[in-house]
């Protein structure tokens, strides 16, 4: 079985592309990279860490939903954030990031990888992650 996962009034590219915000393949979901976006493609909290945290792991939720899960099922997660501060201040800035993680992840929690990166596509975008989750059976 599979399944396109676009959830209807998700954020969207600022052009046409081929790609999807996710798959479920069987009792697999991937989820492609979440972004705090509109559904122009706009950012949405500009310079503010939490509020496109909350916005990308709440449209990581909308993706899973479609397929029938939710962040239980989630088992693994890629982070990928911007931070161009001051060495002594990107600790601080993960654990802002990180507070707001944790909102939605299920203990054990799933395995996890943070990489800081030097831009995302969009200019103002903090952050972007994606999930693979599996489904019982």
């Amino acid at each position: 079985m599979l399944q396109r996962l676009e959830p209807p009034s998700h954020w969207g590219w600022s052009m046409p592309v081929p790609m999807s915000q996710g798959w479920r393949a069987g009792n697999m979901i991937f989820v492609g990279g979440q972004m705090s976006a509109d559904s122009s493609g706009n950012i949405l909290g500009v310079g503010d860490i939490a509020t496109q945290t909350r916005n990308v792991f709440s449209n990581i939720g909308k993706v899973l939903a479609e397929a029938g899960a939710d962040w239980s099922h989630v088992v693994k997660l890629n982070t990928y954030y911007v931070f161009d501060g001051p060495p002594d201040a990107v600790k601080q800035f993960w654990e802002d990031m990180t507070r707001v993680r944790m909102e939605f992840l299920v203990p054990p929690g799933p395995a996890a990888t943070a990489v800081r990166v030097a831009g995302l596509i969009y200019a103002d975008a903090l952050i972007e992650a994606d999930v693979v989750a599996v489904l019982p059976g």
